[in-house]
């Protein structure tokens, strides 16, 4: 892991959300920063809040008077397009099922980038995030063609060939087997700790993956954030109890 620096790539505060047809909050009073390369992982129990927290971030929903800012940015104050070059988001299932190359599924990940054309600078790019995640001899196979845990992989290479400082990940390892689930989160956390500023956040229903690659913790319970800090100190036996009702015993849940 690289050092991290005291510089805030994602800052939230004052977060509050609520469905239009449902007056109960699914998140209130969030607050919390993610600093340069930094991993933070997101906990909780279904319902608890995790994916909505990261629709926030890149403006897929609207919080109520919420402050989110990444690069010291509000990101209402700017476009789309720009947003889309700071914060790259995997989503928890993959339901499109792209007609083209894996290749080109990946490449459309530059597109917040490419102004006329696809430069040479683009293919390389691409190129080096197949190799990055095992996917070369993937590249001239039709995307529609691969099995549930290949296209996870393929969508994962497409938000990081997005070159952003933010990553948002929704569950990355969920239709992954244990060995696969293992390179993605170690490929992720490679990420971040490249020498570029980049941070990621990244919910997770697996309390083991994110004591041995997170930097950091949040724990949600009823929209709510309950702890944050290093994964020792949330990962206590009381938290573990009341939130998930397990047990740890040498970092591990059961």
């Amino acid at each position: 892991m690289k050092q991290l620096l005291d510089i805030d790539v994602l800052k939230v505060s004052n977060l509050s959300f609520s469905w239009k047809n449902n007056p109960v909050p699914v998140l209130s009073d969030i607050e919390f920063s993610v600093r340069d390369g930094e991993l933070v992982a997101i906990l909780g129990i279904n319902g608890a809040g995790k994916s909505t927290l990261l629709k926030c971030m890149n403006r897929i929903l609207k919080p109520e008077n919420a402050e989110i800012q990444i690069d010291s940015m509000n990101i209402n104050d700017i476009s789309l397009l720009e947003l889309s070059k700071l914060v790259s988001y995997v989503p928890q299932s993959v339901m499109t099922n792209f007609s083209m190359d894996v290749f080109d599924v990946v490449m459309l990940g530059r597109r917040p980038h490419i102004s006329w054309r696809i430069s040479n600078e683009d293919r390389d790019k691409v190129s080096k995030t197949l190799q990055l995640f095992d996917l070369e001899d993937f590249a001239f196979r039709r995307f529609d063609q691969l099995s549930g845990g290949e296209r996870q992989r393929v969508i994962v290479a497409k938000a990081v060939v997005q070159s952003p400082s933010l990553f948002l990940f929704d569950e990355p390892t969920s239709d992954l087997d244990l060995k696969n689930q293992l390179e993605v989160m170690k490929r992720i956390r490679d990420l971040v700790d490249n020498k570029e500023r980049r941070a990621a956040l990244v919910a997770v229903h697996d309390i083991n993956l994110a004591a041995r690659f997170a930097d950091r913790i949040i724990l949600l319970h009823n929209g709510r954030i309950k702890a944050f800090n290093n994964p020792k100190s949330v990962l206590t036996e009381q938290n573990n109890r009341r939130s998930f009702r397990c047990k740890m015993h040498d970092s591990q849940c059961y």
